[in-house]
């Protein structure tokens, strides 16, 4: 099959999902074009049957802003026709589906099927904006087929955009060939002593992630077992964690790591991982971290309950309840039986219900229906 994969190539989930999605596909046979303005991060070497196709941006004085989704239109009806595509699967709504809409109607009477999936932030924060939530509702509508990464997400969209559309549910996933636990003594060693735990946070660093929540949390659990906190990420909330940690003398004890392509390793270094989000469409960090091994102190929101099975791969709580979550993760830090136990049945859940075999296979039953 001939699929042009449609996504934002920057540091972000609905990106490195859009291209491991395709890579796993490259892999098992089928022809993949990348369409996006720059090479995805991930997507750093030669793969075998991927194509990279880059958007020109016109600039034109007359223009005060570019017309990308223009000419992204423009982009998939070039490839489409010189790569006689069998359909477009697009990540990201707007202005994704928008653009591969109207090169749909610019081929016609040729038919090129458009599979839009919804990662989140799509729907719940750009969506649900007021100024966008009609041309989102059209974008939803008028899409061959529509999948959504969670069950959470998918009944968030029907509620939001009262649309009795079928939204097909297909996972993330985390490929195990990458995301599996790599011991490092020596770089350990670098942040923290042989009887210190580390704690993890990786993210974007918006208001949603809630990181004066991981601080606090931090805060609490180093209280009573020795700590180092690593942040990996960066973003408008990072000042959040660097007040606190100065206010309560935690300085020292606080490692930002910033934006980093492969975190498997980093991952592999940490005793438990934090995601206190307020909301999560998903929580694809948190199958990260499970498949190397990392148990999780998570919040109930969104997705996340999908992920992360509460008392068996990690603990939830109800999103900014600091008490409970610095109770379980002392818990789980002074419980080396327990710590043990959840360690390994992360790792099963992750390779049982989203290893790549699983979630492309479902992708490619999908993508027969339209094709």
């Amino acid at each position: 099959m001939r699929i042009a994969i449609v996504c934002y190539p920057t540091y972000g989930g609905s990106g490195v999902v859009a291209t491991e999605l395709g890579k796993q596909l490259a892999r098992r046979g089928h022809t993949v074009h990348f369409i996006t303005y720059e090479r995805p991060f991930k997507l750093e070497h030669y793969h075998a049957n991927i194509y990279m196709h880059e958007v020109e941006i016109y600039d034109y004085p007359l223009f005060k802003f570019p017309p990308y989704s223009l000419s992204l239109a423009s982009k998939i009806v070039q490839v489409a026709k010189c790569a006689g595509l069998d359909l477009v699967h697009v990540h990201y709504a707007i202005p994704h589906t928008i653009s591969a809409y109207l090169a749909q109607q610019m081929l016609l009477p040729a038919r090129l099927p458009v599979i839009t999936t919804l990662h989140g932030t799509d729907i719940t924060l750009v969506g649900a904006d007021k100024q966008f939530f009609d041309i989102t509702r059209f974008s939803i509508a008028v899409s061959d087929g529509v999948t959504a990464v969670s069950e959470s997400l998918r009944r968030e969209t029907e509620a939001i955009f009262g649309i009795g559309r079928d939204i097909a549910t297909i996972p993330n996933f985390a490929d195990p060939a990458e995301y599996t636990r790599q011991e490092n003594p020596a770089l350990r060693a670098q942040f923290a002593a042989p009887s210190e735990k580390i704690i993890m946070h990786i993210s974007n660093f918006r208001p949603v992630k809630r990181l004066q929540d991981v601080a606090k949390v931090f805060g609490g659990i180093n209280a009573r077992v020795p700590s180092r906190l690593l942040l990996v990420g960066d973003g408008p909330d990072r000042q959040l964690v660097q007040q606190y940690a100065e206010e309560h003398h935690l300085t020292d004890r606080v490692y930002y790591l910033g934006k980093q392509e492969r975190v498997a390793e980093l991952l592999s270094l940490a005793d438990l991982l934090l995601l206190p989000s307020e909301k999560e469409s998903f929580g694809l960090v948190a199958l990260e971290a499970m498949a190397c091994g990392v148990p999780v102190i998570a919040t109930t929101a969104g997705g996340i309950p999908e992920v992360v099975a509460h008392g068996e791969t990690g603990y939830l709580a109800p999103p900014g309840d600091i008490d409970t979550m610095v109770h379980h993760a002392i818990q789980l830090l002074q419980d080396v039986g327990t710590h043990r136990r959840f360690a390994a049945n992360g790792v099963e859940r992750a390779h049982r219900l989203f290893n790549p075999e699983r979630i492309i296979a479902q992708y490619e039953e999908y993508y027969a229906r339209f094709v």
